[in-house]
């Protein structure tokens, strides 16, 4: 029968106060012993051990490759009674976030940061995905929480109103209908416009506003969000009719926004899971959202 080992919590101690201060006398201070105390332990661990630990160097204790494997498998115990003693980790939740890319490059990336700032026991996962591929991923639960402003209803996902904006029209600075502070489809009959690509609904709509007024602008670039058709206005290419949630609040120092007359509106919505409760993170990060989302001129929060 094999005999049972015994361990001994002041032997250990002794053996890493040792190591890591090379003295009896300061190991001694660091333990609140006495030197005959701390000798002890380290001459009983030698002693059930079978092995020597320390050498004498000097006025100093060189310990052993023995000491030194012997003191890195005692590495997780400590660690545990850290952690026993100290104050309670909170557990890191993550929260898995998926967005297309006009909300997620500028807009999510400040938030994201305030929120992890705020609450930093938590962590996102955030993964820039199309529009269209936002609602599916959720779908399969592959996300806690997605945003859009495409308005799909699907089994599976419940679509949470979250913003509500009408159309603007984006120009440069020095444009001739600058002076406007509504525009009508009617005044950019002959315009050079940015327009979004036909894969977008809005795109349709816009058509459909201005053929009713037989209004022809000129179309110029095709684009997929935005954020690239207010960035060409700021390059001097057009004009665009856009969405401005959440564009104006980052480029209203540089090109105007003007009112569009039409029926086109935009609404965002956070999409979750219908099956499953909403975990904790993904409510606090909406919460946050609407708490500290800057004020934007022809868009306001849904109710």
């Amino acid at each position: 029968m094999t005999e049972r080992t015994w361990h001994s919590l002041p032997e250990y101690e002794a053996l890493r106060a040792l190591m890591e201060s090379g003295t009896t006398s300061k190991a001694a201070v660091r333990l609140g012993l006495s030197q005959s105390a701390v000798s002890r332990s380290i001459s009983s661990l030698e002693a059930r051990l079978g092995r020597l630990l320390f050498e004498r160097d000097g006025g100093r204790l060189r310990p052993t490759s023995e000491a030194t494997q012997l003191n890195k498998r005692l590495d997780p115990l400590f660690e545990a009674l850290d952690r026993i003693d100290g104050p309670p980790q909170p557990a890191q939740e993550t929260l898995r976030l998926v967005a297309p890319p006009t909300y997620a490059h500028r807009f999510l990336v400040h938030h994201i940061a305030t929120f992890l700032t705020a609450t930093p026991h938590f962590f996102v996962s955030l993964e820039v995905s199309p529009s269209e591929d936002i609602i599916r991923s959720i779908q399969d639960e592959r996300f806690d929480l997605g945003l859009t402003g495409v308005e799909m209803s699907r089994e599976g996902v419940t679509l949470t109103p979250y913003r509500v904006s009408a159309a603007v029209c984006a120009m440069p600075q020095d444009h001739r209908l600058a002076s406007h502070d509504t525009i009508h489809p009617s005044d950019l009959n002959g315009e050079r416009l940015i327009a979004l690509t036909h894969r977008h609904a809005r795109r349709a709509q816009l058509d459909k506003v201005l053929a009713s007024c037989r209004s022809k602008p000129r179309i110029v670039a095709e684009v997929s969000t935005s954020f690239a058709a207010v960035d060409l206005v700021r390059e001097g290419l057009g004009i665009t009719v856009v969405n401005p949630f959440p564009v104006a609040q980052y480029r209203a120092d540089e090109v105007l926004f003007r009112a569009f007359t039409s029926p086109i509106t935009y609404r965002s919505y956070f999409v979750t899971p219908e099956h499953r409760p909403t975990p904790a993170i993904a409510r606090s990060f909406m919460r946050h959202l609407r708490l500290h989302s800057a004020k934007i001129p022809f868009t306001e929060k849904a109710t």
